[in-house]
């Protein structure tokens, strides 16, 4: 099985930046991809960014493109997201997930994607 565990949220004001982590462990040679969603209170949760575990390919939604980047760090199961200029309509809960399936570059869904971490809240104040 796959462990994956997120950190690096917290409470910011609008204009600053914030990098989550995901740290993946257990079995992990079967991972195609990583991703990153969010949920905010009373919303479904939606696709922010997912990467190829091979070649490093990402998605972006649209609307998030300019401010935040994925990356990854295979050596050591860590996947990344760093997020700039943040503004209250980001706040939400974060997940990390790890898929062992066909990856979909440019429409992942969070169906594909089998382990979940906890979660780590990102706030942004204004």
């Amino acid at each position: 099985q796959v462990q994956v565990v997120e950190s690096g949220g917290g409470l910011v004001q609008a204009g600053e930046s914030l990098r989550l982590s995901c740290l993946m462990s257990g079995v992990t040679n079967r991972i195609t991809a990583m991703g990153w969603f969010r949920q905010a209170p009373g919303k479904e949760r939606e696709v922010v960014s997912c990467i190829a575990w091979s070649d490093g390919q990402a998605y972006y939604d649209d609307s998030l493109k300019g401010r935040f980047t994925i990356s990854k760090d295979n050596a050591k199961n860590t996947l990344y997201l760093q997020m700039n200029d943040l503004k209250p309509e980001d706040t939400a809960m974060y997940y990390c997930a790890a898929s062992t399936n066909f990856f979909r570059p440019f429409g992942p869904r969070p169906s594909d994607f089998g382990y979940w971490g906890q979660g780590t809240q990102v706030t942004v104040s204004s």
